[in-house]
């Protein structure tokens, strides 16, 4: 009897495999086919049921209570919320209403769950086609880091195990996922970043002005809303008194009379145009005012000028070089990212009742797909290229949370495994 046992699984194995095999029928079995390998609906609803439970937690709703949504009719979910307390003075909702709830959770939880298993499986057809691979020692290593710095007290681990509807061989599949998604990443954009001083010199002549920093001039002022107190402090300052006493005395502004009236580096354009004018035609060490503005009146000096200066092509060479690698990289991953979709969406087809925009046989999108990033140029340091999937598994947050590559996103739905593409 042992010996049959053991030998069950393998044959139902074999079974699935030789079901999907040719063609682009879904086995009986199975709720899609991405090229020969099924997603049987054994994967799908045991998903579903962590999807719902995950998203249980946000109501407060005990996991044993929790019920996956069942369809067609959808019985059992209608039973568990009609179980429900309702507050004071709001009637008992109609079964008819429940089942409306429980069909809008299940559509929901549905398309998120076989988002999830869709993209697991384009990720792993194309990292074994690269010959990519993500090794049990380097699995557990990831995890045991995240689950380390996430669950301090192994307790807290075991709760999160029992409350979450997953095992701890689903969240190494999700840390697998994530290896290969970091690795898929590095593989696309391997030898992308290569840029030439001829380049680094075109985009510096190109962008010049981007690399010029502008006058800037220091003041010392002080705001006040009525003028008569403003031509108060005007007197005052220019009778010798110290313009941190005068500040503290008559300035509504805190910011600047935290500092004893100093605001330093102003650009011309940062101010009201009236003042803006004022401060950049004034000489350095006379006091100006009181200038009108929408927040009363300034009185304030100059009390010292740094001119416009444009920095070298030496100066930022390192930081444009950043920049175009970046750019290169983006764009590899791009150019994948469009070619990976099309190729995989041809190859995956679904069974009715579960299909979603990733299947080949999935209606049109009534509304166009929003353009890639194409990684838009900035001159403040270096860009970092998008991660490759659209929802890598967040970092968890301290206290109690799942291991950052394993747990569902909030919101219920498992979180989509890494599809190659760039977030929005």
């Amino acid at each position: 009897m042992l010996k049959t046992l053991r030998l069950a699984p393998v044959a139902v194995l074999a079974a699935v495999v030789i079901a999907g095999c040719g063609g682009d029928s879904v086995p009986s079995n199975a709720v899609a086919k991405v090229g020969d390998t099924a997603i049987t609906k054994t994967e799908f609803n045991h998903w579903l049921t962590a999807a719902a439970k995950q998203q249980a937690q946000t109501t407060g709703q005990k996991p044993q209570d929790v019920v996956a949504p069942d369809p067609p009719n959808f019985t059992q979910c209608v039973a568990a919320k009609a179980k429900q307390k309702v507050p004071k003075g709001t009637p008992q909702p109609k079964p008819s209403d429940l089942k409306a709830q429980c069909k809008q959770e299940y559509d929901g939880l549905r398309d998120q769950t076989m988002q999830f298993l869709i993209s697991a499986q384009w990720l792993t057809q194309e990292a074994k086609s690269r010959n990519i691979s993500a090794t049990d020692k380097e699995v557990q290593t990831t995890f045991q880091q995240q689950k380390k710095q996430s669950f301090p007290k192994e307790a807290d681990y075991q709760k999160f195990l029992a409350s979450s509807g997953q095992s701890e061989a689903d969240l190494l599949y999700r840390v697998r996922l994530s290896v290969l998604t970091n690795k898929l990443q590095q593989a696309i954009i391997k030898d992308k970043g290569k840029v030439t001083d001829a380049q680094i010199s075109a985009y510096y002549n190109k962008n010049k002005s981007r690399f010029a920093q502008p006058e800037t001039r220091d003041l010392l002022v002080i705001l006040n809303p009525k003028k008569a107190k403003a031509q108060a402090a005007l007197q005052a300052v220019k009778s010798g008194q110290p313009w941190k006493k005068v500040a503290k005395q008559f300035s509504t502004d805190d910011a600047s009379k935290a500092q004893g009236g100093k605001l330093p580096n102003v650009t011309k354009g940062q101010q009201e145009k009236g003042f803006d004018t004022a401060i950049f035609s004034a000489p350095v060490g006379k006091v100006q005012g009181p200038v009108k503005t929408q927040f009363g009146y300034y009185v304030f000096k100059v009390t010292k000028v740094k001119p416009a200066k444009q920095q070298t092509l030496a100066q930022v060479k390192e930081t444009i070089r950043n920049l175009l690698q970046s750019q290169n990289q983006q764009k590899a991953l791009n150019d994948f990212v469009q070619n990976f979709q099309k190729t995989y969406k041809s190859k995956t087809n679904c069974a009715k009742g579960y299909v979603v925009q990733q299947c080949k046989n999935a209606p049109k999108p009534k509304t166009a797909t929003q353009p890639l990033n194409g990684g838009a140029p900035n001159t403040g340091g270096t860009t970092q290229p998008q991660q490759v999937p659209p929802g890598a598994p967040p970092q968890a947050p301290q206290g109690g949370s799942p291991p950052a590559q394993g747990a569902p996103p909030q919101g219920g739905a498992p979180q989509p495994a890494p599809a190659p593409q760039p977030t929005p």
